[in-house]
């Protein structure tokens, strides 16, 4: 294989990762919805928090690598950031359309690829998605009204959360991604699973419950984050951060295949630019960009 066929496949292997991740994602958050009635938004976080790292260790075993002090570090907070990211986000998903929940939490991710940015280039692609986001913000949801301000907030929250899981998930991935999100995803549930008893009980337990939190646990978090995980030390951090503007476009198609929130032709032209902004940032990465996290010690 020649070179520049290797360079090609290294530079789309881990984009395809992240494209399926966010697909895997936003259709696990779709099916998540239906549990809302039954345990509550901290009752569906929680069991799939738990039965999501109850898979990743029986798979991964992460035990057989052992992980320096630093890498601890970097690991706990990673893993702290998600568990609170994924209860922000389903708090949102109560009273806030789930493509206008993902365009307000990915503030935290857009953020990440401004302050990042080293180049012009950059910024234009970057400009693209600041754009498509503010209209699909201004645009709202024709049916369902102004965005509701609480959930709004936990969107944003989670967004916060959101930048750190990408800075500190790439620290943590830079060895073995998949132990890294393993673990990560461990600490998750040990963090937000308190939160779901205290609300809902045993509830969450029930046998009715079980079947589809264990497939919202699959396609929402052991599946994509481990992808993740081992993309994003292999791609530059404002990369991630733009390439993660797909985002929006996934979840407003995941509304509406799964929960039927339809959106009108200005938020889909929208939904154009953010898919612009990732494709051209996609095509100008360079090599010598890629983020190198030293090797901890």
């Amino acid at each position: 294989m020649s070179v520049t066929m290797r360079e090609l496949l290294a530079r789309i292997w881990p984009v395809a990762m992240l494209i399926v991740a966010m697909c895997s994602i936003q259709s696990g958050a779709s099916i998540a919805k239906s549990l809302f009635p039954v345990i509550g938004a901290t009752g569906t976080t929680s069991i799939r928090l738990i039965l999501a790292a109850l898979l990743l260790l029986i798979v991964m075993r992460p035990w057989r690598q052992r992980l320096s002090r630093r890498a601890w570090k970097s690991t706990l907070i990673y893993g702290v950031a998600l568990g609170i990211m994924n209860l922000l986000f389903y708090q949102a998903l109560q009273t806030v359309p789930l493509g206008i929940a993902v365009a307000l939490e990915f503030t935290g991710p857009l953020a990440v690829a401004m302050l990042s940015s080293r180049r012009w280039l950059d910024l234009v692609w970057v400009a693209f998605a600041v754009i498509g986001l503010i209209c699909l913000l201004l645009l709202g949801d024709d049916h369902s009204g102004p965005v509701d301000p609480y959930g709004a907030a936990c969107a944003l929250g989670a967004g916060v959360c959101w930048a750190l899981y990408i800075l500190f998930g790439q620290k943590a991935g830079a060895i073995n991604g998949a132990q890294s999100a393993t673990l990560g995803v461990t600490i998750a549930a040990v963090v937000i699973a308190p939160v779901g008893l205290l609300d809902v009980g045993t509830a969450m337990f029930a046998p009715e419950v079980l079947p589809y939190a264990l497939v919202v646990a699959m396609l929402s978090t052991a599946l994509p984050y481990t992808l993740e995980m081992i993309a994003m030390p292999r791609l530059p951090t404002q990369t991630f951060g733009t390439l993660m503007s797909l985002e929006p476009a996934v979840g407003a198609l995941s509304g509406l295949l799964f929960l039927g929130q339809l959106l009108s032709t200005l938020q889909w032209l929208a939904i154009g630019l953010v898919i612009t902004a990732s494709i051209g940032t996609t095509l100008t990465i360079r090599r010598r960009d890629t983020f190198e996290t030293p090797v901890p010690d």
